[in-house]
């Protein structure tokens, strides 16, 4: 590739934003073949055209999403500079990325999160959600701030990465609450041969429940298995099966998605993590965040 435009890729970016080179003209006070005639020399600069012509539509390549992403943050970047060079915000981090292992639940997250964002000192937070390998990865090279994770780093990736524990929580079982009575009775006995939706048998979860239904002898009939947890609720919303959640976010669970308990077991335990580069934490948002989800949400002390 040779030597990178710059003018050429804020072009690119907001073709890309804006859907059509004829939205970006009007956005950019440029004419439309101007903007074309910038594309098609960063095409050439890069050596692949990234955009594909489908219909009457432009739809960014494989190059041209890889270039997108990067574009997306030099100028999102920029801006913020532009902000605080105009003293609108103060000094310090303005911005927060945090890495979700997809397995995690979402209603947690959202509760760890959501302090950073009523913060004194406004923050915008980038949430980015992979699996736990990839995102360890993104962490190494500081393209994320932090990881939440439900299970802790791996031994042998090679990575320096450190985990900060924020709590545990036992698990609540939901049903449909039309249904939830005839589960409630003879728990856990009643999980047996009934609809259940679970996690995929890559996660941490899973194993612990399979562990938990052999040693009671269960054998529930598994309609489901998702890698998103929220996905999962879903399904359980829609009345496809049973399924297994933090008790920790039982009340918000039986609330969002219309779901009753139909028991409960400290016998299975999700852990939850924060997993940094530093062995210390620094940032003041990840700071602010991990201590209040270890007090608040899971009730132990703040600290490392």
């Amino acid at each position: 590739m040779r030597h990178l435009n710059y003018n050429h890729l804020q072009y690119f970016w907001a073709v890309a934003r804006e859907g059509s080179i004829a939205r970006a003209s009007e956005s950019l006070h440029l004419t439309p073949q101007t903007i074309s005639g910038q594309l098609k020399m960063l095409d050439e600069s890069v050596g692949q055209p990234l955009f594909n012509r489908v219909g009457r539509r432009l739809v960014l390549s494989d190059m041209g999403r890889l270039v997108f992403e990067y574009a997306d943050e030099i100028f999102s970047v920029g801006a913020e500079l532009a902000t605080v060079v105009r003293g609108n915000h103060m000094s310090g981090h303005t911005t927060l990325s945090v890495g979700i292992v997809s397995s995690m639940p979402k209603l947690i997250v959202e509760r760890i999160v959501a302090p950073a964002l009523m913060a004194e000192q406004p923050i915008r937070v980038r949430c980015h959600e992979a699996s736990l390998e990839q995102l360890l990865s993104e962490l190494a090279i500081h393209k994320l701030d932090l990881v939440l994770s439900d299970q802790p780093v791996p031994d042998g990736l090679g990575l320096k990465a450190y985990d900060h524990r924020l709590g545990e929580s036992g698990m609540s079982f939901f049903a449909q609450r039309k249904i939830a009575r005839r589960y409630r009775k003879n728990f856990p006995d009643s999980l047996s041969n009934s609809p259940i939706l679970l996690p995929s048998q890559h996660s941490a979860l899973r194993r612990r429940l399979d562990d938990w239904f052999e040693k009671y002898e269960l054998s529930p009939r598994i309609v489901g298995e998702f890698d998103d947890s929220a996905l999962l609720k879903a399904f359980g919303e829609a009345g496809s099966g049973i399924f297994a959640a933090p008790t920790v976010i039982e009340a918000e669970i039986c609330r969002m998605y219309r779901m009753a308990v139909i028991g409960q077991t400290e016998e299975i335990l999700e852990r939850f993590y924060a997993i940094s580069a530093e062995r210390r934490l620094k940032h003041p948002s990840v700071v602010l965040i991990t201590d209040t989800a270890r007090v608040d949400l899971f009730g132990s002390g703040p600290g490392e």
